[in-house]
């Protein structure tokens, strides 16, 4: 099995200077639709090369506030109530360009699943941007979709030998 045969389309792709609400909108929708499947979005430069991926966890250091990462004290009497909601409002106005990840491991669509496998073990990812013959992102392929089909084997194997 091919990247291409498991991969999913990208349909979106997102500039540096779009901000958090943009991105959070492409996310939560597709064209009107909601959609479940999606936690990431390319970012791609004029030319329509990818320069980095969006991800959930890149959204949420947006709302974070760096100086809760400098506080080693404990913050037990900090008020907390709220504070999420506000910091999500402000972050909406940001773009997405300091947020998003820029050293983005890529595959090609006819790499075999066992590149994408050991390049998401080598790199820590669970998801890879998918290119075409021309460079350009074509889709993303997810861990949970290759761990189904490899489990699916596993189970179809069993079922074989117990046979």
């Amino acid at each position: 099995m091919k990247t291409k045969d498991l991969m999913v389309a990208v349909k979106t792709c997102l500039k540096t200077d779009n901000t958090i609400r943009e991105a959070v909108n492409f996310l939560k929708t597709n064209g009107g639709e909601r959609i479940e499947r999606s936690d990431v979005l390319p970012v791609v430069d004029q030319q329509g090369a990818i320069i980095g991926i969006l991800s959930a966890h890149d959204i949420l250091r947006a709302v974070h506030p760096f100086y809760l990462s400098m506080a080693e004290t404990n913050l037990g009497n900090f008020t907390w109530d709220g504070m999420a909601e506000s910091l999500a409002r402000q972050a909406g106005h940001k773009t997405i360009g300091a947020f998003m990840t820029k050293d983005v491991a890529t595959v090609r669509e006819n790499d075999s699943l066992m590149e994408c496998v050991n390049l998401m073990i080598k790199r820590n990812v669970h998801q890879l941007p998918v290119l075409d013959d021309h460079g350009k992102i074509s889709g993303i392929i997810y861990e949970k979709d290759i761990f189904h089909v490899i489990t699916e084997v596993m189970l179809d194997k069993e079922k074989g030998a117990q046979a």
